[in-house]
C-alpha cells in the first residue's frame, strides 16, 4: 500500500460538504496581539515541558492522558515564549475539523457483505468506535448493538450553543453522545445496523457500537476534542475507529493520538475526503499513515464524483447515494463518510474472527477488488468483505 506523508502542514486543499475548512491558524495565531487569549495544542518533551505549559496557561482546557499534550488559553506572548522552549515539542492553534459530505442497502450488497451475512458471520464479539457527532441510540436498526459511548462535545463554555439547520431539521446542541447532527448515525448504519427484517443491514450486524460524540450539532469539532476521543478509544481497548470527518491541515495533538491508538492495536479508518476529482488532496487524518484511506465509488464501479485522491488512498467503497439510518428514520447521504464505515464494518467482521489489528488491515487490502483505476483513486481496490473473510464471492 502506499505510504502516506506523516508532516502536519502538507497542504490545504480539502473542502467539506456545505463549505470549506480554512487553514488552521489562518484567523487565529497569526492576527492575535500579543495579548490577545488564544486556544492552543502544546506538545511536550518531558515533565519540566508540562511544568512550562501548565504555568504559562490562562486556561487548562484540557489534558492528555495517554499522550503528551494539553490544551490551553493562554496570550499570544506566551505562544511565542513556548515556540522557543527546548523542552516544548510544538504549539498549534486548536483548529477545527468538519463532519465530511452526506449520501446503502446497494454498498452492502457490492462489497459482498451479505455473503458473508449467509455463512453466519455478524462481526459478534468486535467494538467498533464511531468518531462523529454521536448515535441515536434508540433507533431501532441500532438499539440492539450500542455499547457505551461518551462526548467530548461542550455546547457552553467556549463550545457550540444553539440550535442547528441541518438536512431540513432542527436540531438543538446537546452534551450527550447522542446524535444532534444526523451524520453519525448514518454511518453508524452503514457499518452495523441490525439484521432485523426492518430499514436496512449493516457490514456488521452483531458488533457492539460505540458513540465517541466529537462533532457538534453544526458537524464541527476541534483537534483537541477529536483527538480526546481516538485516545478515549484506545484507553477503552476497543477494535476499530470509524473517522468520518476531516480538515485540510493536520494537528500534531491529533497525530499523536492516532498514533497511541494504533501503536494499542487500534484499526483506525478515516474518509479520504470530499474535494473531488483532484490530483493530490487528501486531507487529515486520513493522511497519516496509521490510518486506511478509504476513497469513495459509485454504483458503476467508478470514482464518485467528490472523491479525493492521492498516493495515500489504501482502499476504494460505496459512498455514492448510500441508504442508511438517521435519527427516527433513514435518509441518502453521498461522501467518503459514507464509504468509510462500510471499511470498518469489515474490519469488524475480521476482528471478530480473530485477527490482529494490522493483520486484517492487510487482509482487507490484499483481498479488494482491482477496478483498474488509478492506484491514487482506488488505493488497492474495491472493498470486498466476502474475500477478505475467505468466500467466493464470483457468482455474486
Amino acid at each position: 500500500m502506499a505510504r502516506k506523508a506523516n508532516g502536519v502542514s502538507r497542504r490545504n486543499v480539502l473542502k467539506v460538504t456545505g463549505g470549506s475548512l480554512a487553514a488552521a491558524g489562518a484567523t487565529g495565531l497569526a492576527s492575535a496581539a500579543p495579548t490577545d487569549k488564544v486556544e492552543v495544542n502544546v506538545g511536550f518533551k518531558s515533565a519540566r515541558g508540562r511544568a512550562m505549559a501548565r504555568s504559562s496557561a490562562d486556561e487548562i482546557v484540557r489534558e492528555f492522558n495517554s499522550i503528551e499534550a494539553m490544551t490551553i488559553r493562554v496570550s499570544k506572548r506566551a505562544v511565542t515564549a513556548l515556540e522557543k522552549n527546548p523542552n516544548i515539542r510544538y504549539v498549534e492553534e486548536n483548529g477545527t475539523m468538519e463532519a465530511l459530505g452526506q449520501t446503502l442497502p446497494w454498498g452492502v450488497d457490492r462489497v459482498d457483505a451479505e455473503v458473508a451475512h449467509s455463512n453466519g458471520d455478524t462481526g459478534s464479539g468486535a467494538d467498533i468506535a464511531i468518531i462523529d457527532t454521536g448515535i441515536d441510540d434508540d433507533h431501532p436498526d441500532l438499539q440492539a448493538n450500542i455499547g457505551s459511548g461518551k462526548s467530548f462535545v461542550s455546547c457552553g463554555s467556549g463550545g457550540y450553543t444553539g440550535s442547528c439547520i441541518l438536512y431540513g431539521n432542527s436540531n438543538s446542541c446537546n452534551d450527550s453522545w447522542s446524535d444532534d447532527n444526523n451524520h453519525g448515525t448514518h454511518c453508524a448504519g452503514i457499518a452495523n445496523a441490525v439484521d432485523n427484517g426492518q430499514g436496512v443491514v449493516g457490514v456488521s450486524t452483531q458488533a457492539t457500537l460505540h458513540a465517541v460524540k466529537v462533532l457538534d450539532c453544526s458537524g464541527s469539532g476541534s483537534f483537541s476534542d477529536i483527538a480526546a476521543g481516538v485516545e478515549y478509544v484506545a484507553d477503552q481497548g476497543w477494535d476499530v475507529a470509524s473517522m468520518s470527518l476531516g480538515g485540510s491541515s493536520g494537528s500534531q495533538a491529533l497525530h499523536d493520538a492516532i498514533q497511541y491508538a494504533y501503536d494499542n492495536g487500534v484499526v483506525i479508518v478515516a474518509a479520504a475526503g470530499n474535494d473531488g476529482q483532484c490530483t493530490d488532496c487528501v486531507g487529515y487524518p486520513a493522511a497519516y499513515s496509521e490510518t486506511i484511506t478509504v476513497a469513495s465509488s459509485n454504483d458503476s464501479d467508478q470514482q464518485s464524483s467528490f472523491s479525493s485522491q492521492g498516493p495515500e488512498v489504501n482502499i476504494i467503497a460505496p459512498g455514492t447515494d448510500i441508504y442508511s439510518t438517521v435519527p427516527s428514520g433513514y435518509d441518502t447521504y453521498s461522501g467518503t463518510s459514507m464509504a468509510t464505515p462500510h471499511v470498518a464494518g469489515a474490519a469488524g467482521q475480521l476482528i471478530a474472527q480473530g485477527y490482529s489489528a494490522r493483520d486484517a488491515e492487510s487482509r482487507l487490502l490484499n483481498t479488494a477488488k482491482d477496478l483498474g483505476l488509478s492506484s491514487n483513486v482506488q488505493g488497492s481496490g474495491l472493498l470486498d468483505v466476502a474475500a477478505a473473510l475467505g468466500y467466493d464471492s464470483s457468482d455474486n
